[in-house]
């Protein structure tokens, strides 16, 4: 049986700086952070709100052996993203 889940925050103004991906550095602005739990492995992705390009932050994926862990994972992305300073996902913080 698949255990999976999925949270999705958007609106997020990213600080000074941005939030640091894997395809090209940080981006900046207004984004929405998507987290998808499956299986013990949370997967981070981030895009400016609205378009369709979706980025992997910079430190995802991140082991989470269960949903609620897979939870606050999403939770210590968007509170990267409003750090900025071009940072990686670091969990558990």
């Amino acid at each position: 049986m698949d255990t999976w889940a999925t949270w999705t925050t958007q609106g997020i103004i990213a600080g000074s700086g941005g939030v640091g991906t894997a395809e090209g550095g940080p981006i900046t602005g207004d984004l929405t952070v998507h987290t998808t739990w499956i299986e013990g492995l949370a997967q981070v992705t981030v895009q400016h709100t609205g378009a369709t390009e979706w980025y992997a932050m910079q430190g995802s994926p991140v082991p989470a052996a269960d949903e609620d862990t897979g939870r606050a994972v999403h939770q210590a992305a968007v509170e990267t993203v409003k750090a900025g300073g071009g940072a990686a996902l670091t969990f558990p913080v």
